[in-house]
């Protein structure tokens, strides 16, 4: 029994949805899906009518790509009303959400606790000389800014920033009050650490990768393993003797289709026997 992840399925380009049906099935094994699934719930819907079929459970957490509110969505939904339609679909396919309790891994004798988390990013991934109030336009500077400021709504809060320490002081508490001698396995699409954001081409994208807020939390809490996708740079970072897996898909351009999908499952764990 294997615990496998992947991030960034972006859907909305065919190649990916026909590579994500001819997925095998893996019948005894879990997957965590770490956000960027699409941009509509149409994605996210034909996501877990396979996934759930190819696995015995499934895992996710939103992406900012999954929280956008596209012109063409008629349901106009936004913000965290868009976020609870996106815990509804998948408790519709009974997929573990973080809305959910954290689930002891592997059911029989578990090694961790899976904790899917939504915290989101608040501009604080910066040098420390660049002021909150210039920051957008401090990246805007090298031709970046994410079209997350034109898609990602956050009602009813005021911007990003706050739903961010809203979703951090949320998901703190939970992991505290969930704490016990089973590690953690912790799942965000963001990173949680800033300098695992290495952005060669577009160092100043990194105001939309997270939150100096969860810096410490693979050591403030008992963590075996951080999974994350969000940068589309596929790799494994050691820190402070746990491990932080970067998982992403992403683009068509960015992964070998004669691999699949199924080369692009990192295994986190594996259980004894």
């Amino acid at each position: 029994m294997n615990l496998y992840a992947i991030s960034d399925l972006h859907l909305g380009h065919r190649s990916n949805r026909d590579a994500l049906k001819a997925l095998p099935i893996h019948p005894n094994d879990w997957l965590i899906v770490a956000g960027d699934v699409g941009e509509t719930e149409a994605h996210l819907d034909f996501a877990l009518h396979y996934l759930t079929q190819q696995f015995q459970r499934v895992v996710w957490t939103p992406g900012n790509h999954d929280l956008w509110t596209l012109p063409s969505d008629k349901t106009g939904t936004r913000g965290e009303a868009r976020y609870r339609r996106l815990v509804d679909i998948c408790r519709k396919y009974g997929v573990l959400t973080p809305e959910d309790p954290y689930t002891p891994w592997p059911p029989a004798n578990p090694m961790c606790l899976l904790a899917p988390l939504f915290v989101l990013y608040d501009y604080s991934f910066r040098p420390d000389h660049v002021e909150m109030s210039r920051a957008i336009e401090w990246a805007a500077e090298s031709g970046i800014v994410s079209s997350d400021e034109e898609m990602l709504y956050t009602e009813p809060y005021p911007s990003a920033t706050v739903w961010c320490a809203l979703r951090a002081r949320y998901t703190e508490k939970r992991l505290a009050a969930a704490a016990t001698a089973l590690p953690f396995v912790l799942i965000n699409h963001f990173p949680l650490r800033h300098h695992l954001v290495h952005l060669r081409h577009i160092p100043r994208f990194s105001l939309w990768c997270g939150t100096r807020r969860t810096e410490d939390w693979h050591t403030r809490f008992h963590v075996r393993a951080v999974v994350y996708g969000h940068l589309h740079m596929r790799g494994t970072h050691i820190v402070d003797n746990v491990r932080f897996e970067e998982v992403s898909l992403g683009y068509p351009r960015q992964w070998n289709p004669q691999l699949g999908i199924q080369g692009y499952l990192r295994r986190i764990l594996t259980a004894p026997g």
